[in-house]
């Protein structure tokens, strides 16, 4: 008979603050996840006269935003929580929204990208409320520095949209 193995690590963090935290992280990775594959998604069907600039844009935005999956999966684990476990279990879960279109267009691109980025901008706000309330500076301090990585990556695509 196989007996289950506790996964409770020890912490000073409340308990009730590490459901809570690593709840909220278990939906941030799933934003993570999402945003990555749709930033992938874009850069691989991107098309027109900047193609090459935004081909490779959202090439290295990918890599900046897949780099945040395992140190947020790593820091739910810290705290003694599960984290996500399959693809089904991100979908059910990711509040950025997929897009399965044949063809979109790189200025609709390009602005969907930057409404997604802000939004998980603001997650993790939202997340750094929850860590700074329950004195998990580790975690906030990690976030931190997404937030201005999220924000710089909004910021790019708000310029490169721009019909000036």
């Amino acid at each position: 008979m196989l007996q289950k193995a506790p996964l409770t690590i020890p912490t000073t963090i409340p308990e009730a603050a590490v459901h809570e935290i690593s709840r909220a992280l278990k939906l941030l990775l799933s934003d993570v996840f999402a945003l990555y594959l749709k930033t992938k998604n874009f850069h691989w069907h991107m098309s027109g006269p900047h193609f090459r600039d935004y081909h490779l844009m959202l090439d290295d935005q990918g890599n900046q935003i897949f780099a945040m999956t395992d140190a947020i999966a790593e820091r739910a684990r810290k705290l003694g929580a599960t984290t996500v476990r399959s693809i089904g279990q991100i979908s059910r879960s990711q509040r950025i929204v997929d897009n399965d279109a044949d063809y979109v267009k790189p200025l609709d691109m390009i602005a969907e990208l930057r409404d997604d980025n802000a939004a998980l901008t603001q997650n993790m706000r939202e997340v750094h409320s929850l860590c700074d309330e329950a004195g998990d500076v580790a975690t906030a301090s990690l976030l931190e520095n997404w937030i201005d990585e999220s924000e710089e990556r909004t910021w790019f695509l708000f310029e490169c949209g721009r019909q000036v």
